[in-house]
């Protein structure tokens, strides 16, 4: 059944501080959206809960990539398809360029943004653990000012955010590592294309007199949120990849994740993939 359009509020402003201002006017009751690509499914399945919506598709302050010595910061709105055309992103940030890769068909990665794939806080998003696993930061902009997070403690729990009823988040920072690192990507789905993943694993890593270093990972679709490994990463980081510490860094990511049943997967079958996939990021580390 689809949603009755005319019970449905719109607004298009013109201007970042315009829609900042509407946005703190009336906090939580308008709610901002880019791209859509996420609430078109649910509008025409009729399933459309928030009635009162802001178009913040045409603010030019939320868009382009800027490219400093220490970061690469990503306006909201960039789209999959930018971030995978952008040279230094697929030199330097090659698993998030592989994430947009393989979020949904071209429509979506052209339409589809960044900023949005955050803020609608799927724990099966694509990007995501590509983030976490680069350490990236968020800015969030309102009326009140900016301010700078984390981006592994801005999702609190399953849709819920760090993110006030009167902020927006305006850019995501990437810092550039000095040292050539290794990048790991790896989703599992139903399919090879178009499908919502399974286990989506993501990590980065350095050998370095035969110690494990700079070793971040990030996962998609085992917790209510996507989730930064910092558990495993403390029982591994500085230890030589040896299969002991495969051993124990496999103990402790059961420990970590905490994977469900549901209509794409079972728990056991997430658990099982996601130790496989951190023996094989570690090998590969190895082979280098």
């Amino acid at each position: 059944m689809r949603s009755y359009l005319p019970a449905f509020e719109l607004k298009a402003p013109g201007s970042l501080p315009e829609a900042l201002g509407i946005l703190s006017m009336e906090p939580g009751v308008w709610r901002p959206f880019a791209g859509g690509t996420d609430l078109m499914v649910l509008l025409e399945a009729g399933n459309l809960p928030h009635r009162k919506y802001l178009d913040i598709w045409r603010l030019n302050e939320l868009r382009g990539i800027e490219v400093a010595s220490n970061q690469v910061a990503l306006g909201s709105l960039t789209t999959y398809t930018e971030i995978q055309g952008f040279a230094i992103l697929r030199e330097e940030f090659p698993m998030l360029c592989q994430a947009a890769s393989e979020t949904g068909g071209l429509a979506i990665q052209n339409r589809g943004t960044l900023g949005g794939n955050i803020a609608n806080a799927s724990p099966a998003a694509d990007a995501p653990p590509a983030l976490l696993a680069y350490d990236a930061e968020l800015e969030l902009i309102s009326n009140r000012g900016s301010r700078r997070v984390p981006y592994q403690n801005f999702h609190r729990g399953y849709k819920q955010m760090d993110l006030e009823p009167d902020e927006l988040i305006a850019r995501i920072f990437l810092p550039r590592s000095q040292i050539p690192l290794h990048h790991y990507y790896q989703k599992v789905g139903t399919r090879k294309a178009q499908a919502i993943s399974k286990v989506c694993f993501a990590a980065v890593g350095l050998i370095e007199n035969q110690q494990l270093k700079d070793f971040r990972i990030g996962l998609g679709s085992v917790a209510p949120v996507p989730l930064r490994c910092s558990r495993t990463e403390k029982v591994l980081r500085g230890r030589p990849v040896d299969q002991l510490a495969i051993v124990e860094g496999k103990a402790e990511l059961s420990r970590e994740i905490k994977p469900i049943d549901d209509i794409r997967s079972t728990s056991k079958y997430r658990l099982q993939v996601s130790l496989n996939l951190l023996e094989d990021f570690l090998i590969s580390l190895t082979n280098l």
